[in-house]
């Protein structure tokens, strides 16, 4: 198509669509993406301009836009059964997602509660632990714990559990906030210091805090080796091992956030393995739909499954909304599942992840590049920019340079990441490396 029907459709979506997490002024100057379609690891235009999608759009595309074996098994369900309510009905993908979710947890977590997306996830973690407790006789136990630099959603009882100013400073008044630990990223390592030594401080602040308050906190929430909105903050396993210890000793229930590093991002299915601990909830979205629907699902210990099975309705669990356990949504995580099951999908990432990190080394001797860091598929690195007014600017600037260079890349204030579908090949990897050190010194001229 020509220029003018792009044009058309970028006037008409800021005259109409409200874009998320967006200054909307900001776009009279900063580039829309009018994508008309998706293949593989790229997302082209009207004009058939083409952008790396980098950052999976938004951390979910696992497996590249217009997956052919997700949409078989998309049309073939769309012929069966779009939708029932999960409230009185069950269906086989619901069934089938909850068997196959356990048993990946070796069945420490037995009982999946189906959502839309991870802030929904979060609030119903944080309203099964305080329900739980108090079916149990523990009215008390009503406060919630959060890292520091923490980012869990951006719904009322999420921005409690989150530590980010930018998300929550404007709704303060109706949020109810958590305490705040401190982090183990392992960036706040001091001379001498390892990750893990870092891990043990900020553990100490948890027992701390745990030692005070310990009989009036149901949970404490994190995301297990990576705060990814933190700008991918990324710290030592022992951290979760250590926080599964603090919350048995004070019987405290552990959440883990895995929406976004989950499904593989760290180099296991599950984030937890790494310590070698199950939580006793766990949170999961973005990837596990494989980028095509929105569902979320909450895996629970049968603990807390139990505190609420009763003949009294009042101390059963009562959230819901219309599209519980969609049965589209489901299918498109089974077909996700059926692609990490049949193509060894987290042995491929660990050797694309090994080519990737090889071909973006180059960047740890740039004067002004600190902490080039890796957590199984998700890469990072902190642009030194001294002036501030400058440092400001950088997002934008590099997100500009990026799409002149065929990359979708969205930084994180100063920080650059990379979170790219599992599907890109040799070529695409060096593309990705070597375009994305063009696009930081293309951007560092513009700030000089």
């Amino acid at each position: 198509m020509n220029t003018l029907a792009t044009e058309d459709w970028v006037t008409r979506s800021l005259r109409a669509v409200w874009h998320p997490c967006t200054q909307m002024k900001h776009h009279e100057r900063l580039p829309l993406i009018a994508v008309a379609r998706g293949a593989g690891a790229w997302l082209y235009d009207q004009e058939g301009r083409r952008y790396l999608d980098a950052i999976s759009s938004w951390w979910v595309n696992l497996f590249g836009h217009a997956n052919p074996r997700i949409n078989t098994a998309l049309k073939d369900q769309l012929d069966t059964l779009e939708h029932a309510m999960l409230a009185g009905c069950t269906h086989e993908p619901a069934i089938e997602l909850a068997e196959r979710l356990q048993v990946l947890t070796q069945h420490a977590l037995g009982h999946a509660f189906f959502a839309s997306d991870g802030a929904s996830a979060v609030e119903i973690a944080l309203k099964m632990s305080f329900h739980s407790w108090k079916n149990r006789g523990h009215d008390g136990k009503r406060e919630f714990v959060c890292v520091a630099n923490s980012y869990h959603g951006e719904t009322i009882g999420a921005l409690g559990v989150t530590d980010v100013a930018l998300f929550k400073d404007a709704y303060d008044p109706l949020i109810r906030n958590a305490h705040v630990v401190a982090s183990p990223d392992a960036r706040l390592a001091r001379d001498g210091e390892t990750a893990a030594d870092v891990a043990r401080r900020a553990l100490e602040d948890v027992r701390t805090l745990f030692d005070a308050r310990g009989k009036q906190i149901a949970a404490l929430i994190v995301e297990p080796l990576v705060q990814c909105a933190a700008g991918m903050a990324m710290h030592d396993p022992s951290y979760i091992a250590g926080l599964r210890a603090l919350c048995n000793q004070y019987d405290v229930h552990l959440i883990a956030d895995e929406i976004a590093v989950g499904c593989g991002r760290t180099g296991t299915f599950f984030a937890c393995e790494q310590a070698d601990v199950w939580p006793d909830l766990l949170c999961l979205s973005k990837g596990i739909s494989g980028g095509y629907l929105p569902l979320s699902i909450v895996l629970s210990r049968d603990e807390i499954f139990a505190a609420f099975y009763h003949d009294d309705t009042a101390r059963g669990f009562l959230h819901s909304h219309s599209y519980t356990g969609n049965p589209l949504a489901c299918r498109a995580a089974l077909a996700t599942l059926d692609l990490f099951a049949s193509d060894s999908v987290l042995a491929m990432n660990t050797k694309k992840s090994a080519t990737l990190r090889a071909a973006l080394e180059p960047l740890a001797a740039h004067p002004q590049v600190r902490h080039l860091r890796q957590c199984g598929t998700i890469f990072a690195f902190d642009a030194v920019i001294d002036d501030p007014q400058q440092a400001k600017t950088f997002s934008r600037r590099f997100f500009e340079n990026a799409l002149r260079r065929e990359l979708l890349l969205r930084p994180i204030g100063t920080t650059v990441y990379l979170m790219p579908p599992y599907i890109l090949d040799d070529a695409e990897l060096a593309l990705l490396a070597s375009r994305t050190r063009e696009t930081f010194d293309a951007t560092l001229e513009e700030v000089r």
